[in-house]
């Protein structure tokens, strides 16, 4: 039988796509059973421009389909992808009549019946877990024989729709073929498709959570069950998956992961064993199954990132979650992380239905805290109504379609707007396309969470210190000051409606600080304008640099070459020890004052990361007289009448030749010859 497997178009600039792993899963299994088996991944098309974006998008699709010719057409249904999968496969019936179109995934395992229902070119629907389903389906179309008594299928009978039984979930993992990369381009293409910098493969540990969340559907897929491949399989398919396919780093797929301390240590263990920690790996983790030298061995081992699903920093709204986690313990867990030298990515969500303003506030100061910390990636979300989840069951009847979500995009196929068809079949079937959808907030209007939830994360990247601390100094919500914040930018720049850019932020928090501390009548905090100027120069450091080659330093011929202070150098003079408040600040105190203390600091880039020191005055002076037109011997001359004093001329300039070789070893001074 010919069998087109269909990973479903999806873009949105800002993600990068992988090999579509279920897909690869599925193909494997069907090719060992005697099918001869494609996969099309449309996502990796639309990167590659053979499927071009525009109106006529999903007829393209169809196209690229039939050129196999397939009797049967699966497609890997998620929640963004739905619509698209059905107009998708409605033109596909009208050209292919008599092919078999099956979808398979999460959202639409929930939604088996009414999805036929609603659709009657669609064949069947696999619900849960697919390898041995589809094996068994195929072999059914395949011999012409309808799927009644196959497990886990949901079919179209000859006058309704016919649910089977569910079935059993697979007992060992290891029983299951190493998904087969062949069946899609090489990991290199995928790397250059999305212009990232490394090829990376997803490599599935496990599967299932056994938690309940209101807003998940994982572990209600997997019934609450969780599952693991050995230790064993997993190495080997790493080293496949290095050694054949040029993987340079791994993807770990299982939300549980961290959940046992024995399974993850030995894994670490066995990866140094095997010396496969020069390949960097991303995992997800649960905040409470890590401590410090858990971290140590993962970052050994090579973990580089991870996931910690935060979701809110309010005791009652982990509580209306069901999120089984101490509270008191997130801010302590991410500093541990970020002090092991592991960069985590941090997700929130606000505006759960049952959520009031102060929970929110909550979350946002949460974020603020960890912000701090430095080295972490905040995502702040607004929730997203998934089909067989609590909150979908609970508040269905709530649905309103207002905002976007971060999960509704990537659909946007007709110069940045969605499809009129897909728009107007999210709008008439808001139980199946729930995801589409919002739930009203008790405690904030949904375009204020909107808002926080889109731009916020601006403010916890570029200056989180100093926007917690004058929330502090003024007495005012992290989320009424940003609402503050966000329409005097709008007001300034004259936009039609709010919006936030890192540059505007640049250009105008700080003097939004300043105005806000002036109209408050602060009296103390009275550091806080240094701490505005500290984050300011971590800004400053991180523009593009000149694209002016250096030459090589020779410091025994420093007579013949011209100091230049690097572009990416920046000085700053601060009347408080920012050094002292700062380190404070990560340990989560926060005073209202402090002794004067003047401190100067460079900041620089080194390898590409951001290195600040402290310097005297002479080191101030001689990196601000170095600007590529005075020789050495001049600025000697000039420093020598403030520092030379009592000193043989020989001598000083030794010491300014010292001082000259550690600044060019920084990077905050280069050359040029004369």
């Amino acid at each position: 039988m010919k069998i087109v497997l269909v990973f479903p178009p999806f873009y949105l600039p800002s993600l990068y796509n992988l090999p579509p792993l279920g897909l690869l899963n599925l193909a494997t299994i069907l090719r060992e059973a005697g099918h001869e088996v494609t996969v099309l991944d449309l996502v990796l098309a639309i990167r590659r421009n053979s499927l071009p974006l525009g109106a006529s998008i999903y007829h393209e699709s169809v196209q690229m389909i039939l050129q196999d010719d397939p009797n049967l057409v699966g497609f890997s249904v998620q929640c963004t992808t739905f619509p698209a999968v059905i107009g998708i496969t409605e033109l596909l019936r009208l050209h292919k009549p008599d092919v078999k179109i099956v979808l398979g995934g999460h959202d639409v395992s929930f939604a088996d019946q009414r999805t036929l229902e609603k659709f009657p070119w669609i064949d069947a629907v696999i619900r849960g877990e697919g390898e041995i389903t589809f094996r068994e389906l195929a072999a059914a179309y395949a011999e012409g024989k309808s799927p009644a008594g196959i497990a886990g299928v949901t079919w179209r009978g000859d006058a309704s729709v016919c649910r089977n039984e569910d079935r059993e979930l697979i007992t060992r993992l290891d029983e299951l073929p190493i998904p087969d990369y062949s069946f899609v381009p090489p990991l290199a293409t995928y790397r250059d498709a999305c212009a990232i910098p490394r090829s990376i493969a997803i490599l599935e540990v496990g599967r299932g959570c056994p938690h309940q969340c209101v807003y998940c559907s994982e572990s209600v897929m997997w019934r609450r069950r969780i599952r693991t491949f050995s230790v064993s399989r997993i190495i080997a398919e790493m080293h496949h998956l290095r050694e054949n396919f040029g993987a340079e780093c791994f993807l770990l797929a299982y939300d549980q992961f961290t959940a046992d301390r024995h399974f993850v240590e030995e894994f670490c263990t066995r990866v140094l064993d095997e010396g496969l920690n020069s390949t960097p790996w991303y995992c997800i983790s649960r905040l409470d199954s890590m401590n410090p030298p858990l971290l140590r061995l993962m970052r050994e081992a090579g973990c580089e990132s991870m996931c910690y699903g935060i979701d809110s920093g309010s005791e009652r709204t982990l509580a209306f979650i069901r999120k089984s986690i101490d509270e008191s313990i997130l801010f302590q867990r991410v500093k541990e992380t970020t002090d092991e030298g592991l960069v985590p990515t941090l997700s929130y969500i606000i505006g759960f239905p049952e959520e009031e303003r102060e929970d929110i506030d909550k979350t946002l100061l949460l974020a603020l805290k960890t912000g701090i910390q430095g080295n972490n990636n905040p995502l702040l979300q607004m929730p997203t109504v998934l089909a067989g989840t609590e909150l979908h069951r609970r508040y269905r009847d709530r649905l309103v379609r207002e905002k976007d979500t971060y999960f509704s995009l990537g659909l946007e196929f007709d110069n940045g707007q969605r499809l009129k068809e897909d728009t107007r079949l999210i709008d008439s079937n808001p139980l199946l396309f729930s995801s589409f959808y919002n739930l009203p907030c008790a405690g904030m209007p949904l375009d204020e969470l909107h808002s926080l939830a889109t731009y916020f994360p601006l403010i916890v990247n570029l200056y989180p210190k100093s926007f917690l601390l004058i929330s502090l100094a003024v007495k005012e919500s992290a989320s009424v000051l940003f609402g503050c914040f966000l329409t005097e930018v709008q007001l300034i720049e004259k936009l039609a409606t709010p919006k936030l850019t890192p540059a505007e932020c640049r250009k105008h928090l700080p003097s939004f600080v300043e105005k806000s501390l002036r109209e408050m009548k602060v009296s103390s905090w009275a550091h806080l304008p240094d701490i505005v100027s500290y984050e300011n120069l971590f800004l400053d450091v991180g523009r593009p640099p000149s694209n002016i080659t250096p030459a090589t330093a020779d410091l025994c011929r420093l007579d013949e070459q011209l100091p230049l202070r690097n572009d990416a150098c920046q000085i700053c003079t601060f009347s408080w020890n920012v050094a002292d408040i700062i380190d404070d600040l990560k340990h989560g105190v926060y005073r209202e004052s402090y002794e004067m203390e003047t401190i100067i600091i460079v900041a620089f880039l080194k390898d590409g990361s951001i290195e600040l020191s402290e310097i005297n005055e002479f080191g101030r002076d001689l990196i601000q007289l170095t600007n590529g037109s005075r020789p050495f011997e001049e600025i000697v001359e000039i420093l020598a009448q403030r520092y030379g004093q009592g000193m043989e001329r020989q001598d000083f300039t030794i010491e300014c030749r010292d001082a000259l070789a550690q600044l060019i070893e920084m990077g905050t001074i280069i050359t040029y010859p004369e």
